[in-house]
């Protein structure tokens, strides 16, 4: 079954993925795999991929997750239509938290539930909104101003609940502060543009993607997919920094997660690849220790590290949704990772 016209007009951003891999693979160093052997780091012959849960629906194309901490409760965001999906702890299916199109919602990108248990959920063509994750009512909505290009990819909220949120056409990074959120919504205006720090890619149309917060509220970390660089944003003095990779790089680098003992997950999208960093104290310099290949993870979109495990979305973008043609999708899935 094909994808009908009305959804397709929904998800032409989403094509950037599959765009970002031809791409990259005609600039020169690009056409390398996402990650180089090295005496650095390792494969991993011990993890273990399995199914967490299932999503209901034929045509999910799921592309975010997140995951409550104080409840174990797990949210993931379909960019086909923008319906939110609530895994309970200990259910093997999850179900419908947010129908698609509540508040005007068409996709459902990057989604981070903060310390007090509220839900954000980026839309690619408009901005983010916030929910209560008890009952589902919207707290805040905040949308990006005028009719200029944009795509709101990814979110992170560090500790003292300013959200940050990264563009991934006009490579900025947006922030939501909490009194803005507790004014129930506005605009979103540009708090970083990392334009001018880019590495120049002729014909580039993509750019920044998966975003993390240090744990203690000092630097933002976010992933040029393209490049497959990482750059490091300085939340006191404002300074933006490329991070210095050691083993390795980011290409197709989609959702990233960096944990409080400086371990930083990535997600390699096209290339169904996983791979696990070592960042040093100030996040500066970052030194790959692991990597994961394998087509079970059918195009991975994110991850979320939680309680021992690591999940990971199953997008299937390639299966007659935004990102290929080659075939029908299965039964949408999040998979769950060991020894990652």
């Amino acid at each position: 079954m094909k994808l009908s016209q009305r959804t397709k007009k929904n998800l032409p951003a989403v094509a950037l993925l599959a765009l970002a891999a031809s791409t990259t693979a005609g600039t020169g160093p690009a056409a390398a795999a996402p990650v180089g052997p090295s005496a650095t780091h390792t494969a991993a012959p011990h993890a273990r991929i399995s199914t967490a849960f299932t999503l209901p629906g034929e045509r999910v194309y799921p592309e975010g997750i997140a995951a409550d901490p104080r409840t174990g409760t797990v949210y993931v965001g379909s960019y086909a239509d923008g319906t939110v999906y609530r895994a309970l702890p200990g259910r093997s299916r999850a179900e419908v938290f947010l129908p698609a199109g509540t508040d005007g919602r068409r996709t459902a990108n990057g989604l981070r539930v903060d310390d007090r248990g509220r839900l954000w959920v980026t839309d690619s063509t408009a901005g983010v909104t916030v929910y209560d994750t008890r009952s589902g009512t919207r707290l805040a909505r905040f949308d990006v101003p005028g009719s200029t290009p944009h795509f709101v990819n990814d979110v992170a909220i560090t500790p003292d609940g300013t959200a940050y949120l990264t563009d991934s056409i006009r490579a900025v990074v947006y922030r939501v502060t909490g009194p803005q959120l507790a004014t129930g919504g506005g605009v979103l205006h540009p708090a970083y543009d990392l334009t001018a720090k880019l590495t120049p890619i002729p014909d580039r149309r993509f750019s920044l993607n998966g975003i993390t917060a240090d744990p203690r509220g000092r630097h933002l970390l976010t992933v040029d997919m393209i490049a497959g660089e990482l750059f490091r944003i300085d939340l006191h003095s404002g300074a933006i920094t490329r991070v210095a990779l050691e083993g390795g790089n980011l290409l197709n680098g989609d959702g990233i997660d960096l944990a409080a003992d400086g371990t930083l997950r990535v997600v390699h999208n096209t290339t169904n690849t996983l791979t696990r960093w070592r960042t040093n104290g100030d996040g500066t310099r970052a030194r790959l220790v692991r990597t994961l290949t394998d087509r079970s993870l059918q195009i991975p979109t994110t991850l979320t590290h939680t309680r021992g495990r690591t999940l990971v979305v199953r997008s299937q973008f390639d299966k007659g949704g935004p990102a290929g043609d080659n075939g029908d999708p299965t039964t949408f899935t999040i998979a769950e990772v060991r020894g990652l």
